[in-house]
């Protein structure tokens, strides 16, 4: 069955001398995996330069539904990026958010839902001046809302700690390692009243964008026992020492 999708690029491998297998994360089949021939030529219709990290495209592919990895007919980069291949803060970042996509985005099922948020935000990231180098903890945070995990940041009246086994700010230290400070913690309740057209309200320091960039990361692996380690956490953290 031929069909047409959008899709946003997790990551791709190569396969032989001409082809690649790239897994896709799709409006109307979820994740998939497809096959595509590429060519280093200049004539060619197509070539891995499209297959970027998070990289929006428009598809068409043979899909069949006993096939574990389908065949790419036709793709294109829709929309194209403006800013986010040629801003190394922005790349970083994307790379980064594709590595953790590409670790929880497991479902072969289409949810519309969840594809519109990845893909205005991106949208919005590639365009926006203020206050990007705090996007992907925005995008973190409320991407666990799609996921089924959504921290409960609410306080009642109360200085506490976001207890990350729990899910919710308790008013006491926890016994156990698994938890954000005092400062990490009201920073992430700012994070769960912030609008995306906001994020550049979000004044944070340095050490902190860091702690809470790795205390989402083991948020996360909490819920996903697969998730494993973050390799493009090291180079996030690295771009924003500079």
């Amino acid at each position: 069955m031929l069909v047409s999708t959008e899709g946003i690029i997790l990551h791709y491998l190569k396969y032989g001398e001409n082809a690649v297998i790239v897994n896709i994360y799709t409006k109307e089949f979820g994740r998939q995996a497809y096959m595509l021939n590429i060519s280093r030529s200049r004539k060619a219709k197509v070539k891995s330069n499209i297959l970027q990290s998070l990289f929006l495209v428009d598809l068409v592919a043979y899909q069949k539904y006993s096939r574990e990895v389908q065949r790419i007919k036709e793709i294109k980069n829709q929309p194209v990026y403006q800013n986010i291949p040629f801003d190394v803060t922005k790349s970083t970042q994307a790379m980064f958010l594709a590595e953790m996509l590409s670790k929880t985005l497991r479902e072969q099922e289409s949810a519309p839902e969840m594809f519109s948020f990845i893909q205005n935000s991106l949208l919005f990231f590639d365009l926006a001046d203020e206050g990007i180098a705090n996007f992907h903890l925005w995008f973190l945070f409320r991407l666990t809302e799609y996921l089924g995990f959504m921290p409960d940041t609410k306080k009642t009246g109360f200085e506490g700690w976001f207890d990350m086994r729990s899910g919710a700010v308790v008013p006491f230290e926890p016994s156990h390692p698994f938890f954000f400070h005092k400062e990490a913690t009201e920073m992430l309740g700012s994070l769960a009243s912030l609008k995306i057209q906001e994020i550049g309200k979000l004044k944070i320091s340095r050490n902190l964008r860091g702690y809470l960039t790795s205390k989402l990361v083991e948020y996360y692996q909490l819920h996903f026992e697969h998730l494993g380690k973050v390799k493009s956490l090291k180079v996030l953290h690295e771009i924003f020492s500079l």
